[in-house]
């Protein structure tokens, strides 16, 4: 019998382990999920799945187990990716993951090729549907004959429109750390009409694009990480804009840049007196000290925010004018907000969350010459808080992709992103019949990349 090894059970990880449950029989597979709560995990997977006592660095605990495992699926935090790799390695055993790509992975690359092992990473929404959808569509316009000139793609991980009863339209549905420190790993890099941009954390919530989504409304997108990357893994060279970014419901931005601009998100030292601290003194905290103006007066005035902007609506609703103690005996900013947050923006008993995203290409028309617009987008609603949208778009490709290593479908070797292929065109044809399905439609016009036009609209001078 197989045995599959699912490392961490956190929020993404519900449907992952309900597929290969559903699938274990006819394969003869036995399914292990180990993690360090393992009564909280026991709740929560079928009565044939066993749950061991996991520490990823406890060196023998963690050997043990990936040593008696055919396939291991990592869905523990990225820092910890390595550790898991290196027992892999040992034991000469396959892994999955959903995360980015690191440089430690990489260091694994001509290891994994001299034993035949496969460390496939980014399996999951963005990274992972995000490369594939976007592949098939860029090699489909490349085997046509066309020229790509521009590639665009956003991803967010949002609430249902019928759950969104807040002011910000969001709702946590992933790891709500990784939400409040967005963006501070290094500037957002991308290309433009053949220029390049960065964009520093201080600017990067100011720096929007509006998109809108047919039957969804508007949207709203960031800058993410670095698109210049991409370059190279999509073998995009010479395409004169390339950007990714992440969505969000227009206003959000603009909101959460003043806690940006505040310092509330820094997450580099503890502060002092934190367990005698109420929201109100954290926000205080941060600004200048006035014998008679509140705290809401002096947030206002040093943000430059109107006496009747939506952001005070969005403000006063998350409470952070409020006297509740925070009830952390240390913490930094960021984990203070992160606190403070987890209190408003989680999924109410039959809430759903929602995943969309949208893809963009032009590309000029080999035979008639003319400039095409292509658009690909997908939107993916939860069915309540364990079996969420993003539980679904994250577990589901990786469950699919252990599916066809472990039937021998799947024989690439080497440390991998899902860009190829052979591995996102069977695992994008499973995924519809879950209703994971991209809609695409195109139209011919002169127009460039959404880029220009928004700098238009700015009275900007284009393609500088």
């Amino acid at each position: 019998m197989e045995k599959i090894l699912i490392i961490g059970a956190g929020r993404s990880a519900a449907t992952l382990i309900s597929y290969l449950e559903g699938h274990s029989k006819k394969f003869g597979w036995e399914i292990v999920v180990g993690d360090m709560d393992i009564e909280s995990v026991r709740s929560r997977v079928g009565p044939e799945t066993n749950v061991v006592s996991f520490d990823v660095n406890n060196e023998g605990i963690r050997d043990n187990e990936i040593q008696k495992a055919g396939l291991v699926i990592s869905m523990l935090p990225a820092r910890f990716h390595h550790l898991v790799a290196r027992s892999c390695m040992k034991y000469s055993k396959n892994l999955l993951t959903a995360s980015y790509e690191s440089e430690e992975m990489k260091a694994f690359e001509k290891e994994a090729k001299q034993k035949g092992l496969l460390f496939l990473n980014e399996m999951g929404l963005d990274p992972g549907l995000d490369h594939m959808s976007a592949m098939k569509v860029i090699n489909s316009i490349k085997d046509a004959g066309h020229e790509l000139l521009c590639f665009e793609s956003f991803t967010g991980g949002l609430v249902a429109p019928e759950s969104d009863n807040n002011p910000w339209h969001y709702k946590l549905t992933w790891n709500p750390r990784n939400v409040v420190l967005a963006g501070q790993d290094g500037p957002a890099k991308f290309i433009q009409e053949g220029k390049y941009k960065y964009v520093p954390y201080n600017r990067l919530f100011r720096r929007t694009e509006l998109i809108e989504i047919d039957d969804y409304g508007m949207f709203e997108g960031y800058a993410n990480r670095d698109s210049l990357k991409y370059i190279d893994k999509y073998s995009l060279q010479g395409v004169p804009t390339v950007y990714r970014g992440t969505l969000r419901r227009p206003g959000f931005c603009r909101a959460w840049n003043v806690f940006v601009q505040l310092g509330a998100t820094d997450d580099s030292y503890l502060m002092k007196g934190v367990e005698n601290m109420t929201y109100r003194d954290f926000i205080n905290s941060f600004l200048f000290y006035h014998e008679s103006d509140s705290v809401e007066l002096k947030l206002f005035h040093d943000q430059h925010i109107d006496q009747d902007s939506d952001i005070i609506i969005k403000l006063k609703w998350l409470g952070i004018f409020d006297d509740t103690p925070i009830g952390l005996k240390k913490a930094t900013p960021a984990q203070v907000l992160e606190h403070i947050l987890k209190q408003k923006w989680q999924l109410s008993p039959g809430d759903k969350d929602m995943i969309v995203m949208w893809h963009k290409f032009i590309y000029r028309d080999n035979k008639t010459g003319k400039k095409v617009n292509k658009y690909s987008s997908l939107v993916v609603t939860g069915e309540d808080q364990v079996h969420t949208a993003m539980s679904k778009t994250v577990g589901l490709p990786l469950g699919v992709a252990a599916k066809l290593v472990l039937t021998g479908k799947i024989k690439l070797t080497g440390v991998l992103i899902p860009t190829m292929k052979e591995m996102y065109e069977p695992v994008l044809a499973e995924l519809e019949e879950y209703g994971i399905r991209f809609k695409e439609k195109g139209r011919r016009r002169g127009d460039k990349c959404y880029f220009e036009l928004f700098v238009k609209g700015l009275g900007q001078r284009p393609g500088t």
